[in-house]
């Protein structure tokens, strides 16, 4: 009886169809995640006990896992790079670090996912999107006696200094987001004017973009500025914090997922790609409160994710905003012209 069921398991992981069947120990996945350390981790150990792959993964922000990459060309440790917004991973498919990547399943996929195939020579696929807003603690800002800010010119009023709380864009992908954006919204001058009014009010640029939303849900901050869903996961959690989408617009990410041009384990890495963008994969992330809308578009996604139906996106130039030489140049006038100054 064991020759006709070893030929039909035989058969079946030719198909790929035990990708997800738990199994005892079948190598090594080394990966880097940018998104929700909590996401990070849930995936991680889902992933090892369905496969039996052993995951080693750090968690770093997107500006540091592309530093990471750039230094390991010439001799890849890293077979995967997955989660936090997409700029810096098309970044790193112009640097000829990653490798290509056309999954089956691409018909799967929402839209905005697809066109990141098309765009990066299938080198970036799009893994989650979600828009940049404001958070705030409701308690603090009753206690201080502070409006509730709806637009971008509020956060520059004199009322917010030392109030506001972002992320450092050098290092969190989630800050040139929104430097990139409000470039494309204001224009470039009247956006570094803009910032430099804003750097006035903050209190703190902080080295990852995930950092605004737990600050505000605890009160060590009075408000954030990044991606409003992280925002709502406190909000869903029963902290006082409630979130408003700019009034004049905003931008907004595609996270990132890509395998890495040289890695030593390939197959595994291809594995755990493919895992992480199946509805499974997929919904790991509200399961680990972190509510960004999923690529995937074959399951129904939990409830608490924002909805962006109302949110005014600006047309946003991944191709242009993405690219090395211009992250580079909008970084180096960020710091002469808005980080140099006095707060």
């Amino acid at each position: 009886m064991s020759r006709p069921r070893n030929a039909w398991m035989l058969a079946l992981a030719s198909l790929g169809l035990l990708a997800f069947a738990p199994a005892h120990a079948q190598g090594t996945v080394s990966a880097l995640c940018s998104t929700d350390q909590a996401w990070c981790e849930l995936a991680a150990l889902e992933f090892q006990k369905a496969t039996g792959i052993r995951v080693l993964q750090t968690r770093k922000p997107t500006g540091e896992a592309l530093a990471q990459l750039r230094a390991e060309a010439a001799n890849p440790k890293t077979d995967i790079w997955w989660g936090g917004t997409g700029d810096p991973f098309l970044q790193a498919a112009e640097a000829g670090l990653l490798q290509p990547y056309r999954p089956d399943y691409i018909n799967d996929l929402h839209a905005w996912a697809v066109r990141q195939y098309a765009m990066s020579q299938n080198m970036v696929g799009g893994f989650y999107t979600s828009a940049i807003g404001f958070g705030w603690n409701t308690e603090l800002l009753k206690k201080k006696k502070l409006p509730e800010p709806k637009c971008w010119s509020d956060m520059v009023k004199p009322v917010y200094k030392g109030e506001i709380e972002i992320s450092h864009p050098a290092s969190s992908g989630t800050a040139y987001t929104i430097l990139a954006g409000l470039v494309q919204l204001m224009g470039e001058d009247k956006a570094f004017d803009y910032m430099k009014a804003l750097h006035r009010n903050v209190t703190t640029y902080t080295r990852s973009g995930t950092a605004q939303a737990p600050n505000v849900g605890k009160g060590e901050v009075a408000i954030g500025i990044s991606f409003i869903f992280g925002f709502d996961a406190w909000r869903h959690n029963k902290y006082p914090v409630a979130t408003a989408a700019p009034c004049e617009g905003t931008s907004y990410e595609i996270g990132g997922i890509a395998l890495v041009k040289g890695s030593r384990n390939a197959e595994a890495a291809r594995r755990y790609y493919d895992w992480l963008m199946s509805p499974v994969g997929q919904g790991i992330g509200a399961r680990a409160n972190s509510l960004q809308s999923p690529a995937n578009r074959t399951f129904k996604p939990d409830p608490r994710i924002p909805s962006m139906d109302n949110v005014r996106l600006i047309r946003y130039d991944f191709e242009k905003y993405g690219s090395s030489a211009e992250r580079r140049r909008l970084l180096e006038r960020w710091r002469s012209e808005v980080e140099s100054l006095p707060r």
